[in-house]
């Protein structure tokens, strides 16, 4: 009997963490700016693809998008599993469900969950806002480039000058260095 109640204990501990959701309950909606489109393509329905039957072979595109280069398990994904073949100014979760680019941060959640977490809780990515208020969230995108997301590697710059260290030109030469004031003049 005893075992009963922890194994319903645990089973409600488990289902009652917040970031845990029913079936069918209502995603949580946050405030972006709009997404960074490419004026050149969005609204797509209404530049080329209203008219174009959709191929959903995957394939090295050779007539249009050829500057977009996917890098992002390539090896896995296709760009009609994350944009719709239907309506192609909406994305596509696993679901099925259409979303809005603006609702991009639920479908990159899907498989990078641990970030998602964190960029909801404003530990990932920029948000700005009050602590207790308002907030207004950056998109995965705005720092990203969803077909090639990770980050160019960058040359790191030299550390700081510690002053006293003896590394600075001025102590070099046994020279010192004066102090500012916050109105502009020099202590002594």
């Amino acid at each position: 009997m005893k075992r009963r109640w922890v194994l319903v204990a645990a089973l409600v501990c488990l289902f009652a963490r917040p970031g845990l959701r029913a079936a069918g309950a209502e995603e949580e909606v946050f405030a972006v700016p709009p997404p960074p489109l490419s004026e050149d393509y969005y609204p797509c329905a209404e530049n080329c693809h209203d008219d174009q039957e959709t191929d959903p072979t995957p394939r090295v595109l050779e007539e249009e998008h050829t500057g977009i280069k996917l890098h992002h398990a390539e090896q896995f994904r296709w760009c009609l599993d994350c944009h719709d073949a239907d309506n192609r100014d909406k994305l596509r979760l696993q679901s099925g469900e259409k979303i809005d680019f603006s609702e991009s941060y639920r479908l990159c959640g899907q498989c990078h969950g641990a970030k998602y977490r964190d960029w909801k809780k404003g530990i990932h990515g920029k948000r700005t806002g009050y602590w207790n208020g308002k907030k207004q969230y950056l998109l995965c995108a705005n720092c990203h480039n969803p077909h090639n997301p990770r980050f160019k590697p960058l040359k790191p710059e030299p550390p700081p000058e510690v002053p006293g260290s003896g590394t600075l030109k001025s102590h070099a030469k046994g020279k010192h260095l004066k102090e500012q004031t916050h109105d502009g003049g020099e202590e002594k």
